[in-house]
């Protein structure tokens, strides 16, 4: 019987990375929390979602 091993893949981890227009780079576990942090500094800034 043949190996069923050589697909497997490893699942990366999604996180929400906030850069703000100071350069300031912030990273979050969930779309809220980072969604929330770019509320707080006055939604000028910008979420990336990052697989790693």
């Amino acid at each position: 019987m043949g190996c069923n091993c050589g697909g497997a893949t490893r699942q990366g981890v999604t996180l929400y990375q906030l850069t703000l227009p100071d350069g300031t780079v912030r990273r979050y576990y969930t779309w809220q929390e980072a969604d929330a942090a770019n509320q707080r500094a006055g939604g000028i800034g910008t979420i990336l979602v990052i697989t790693q």
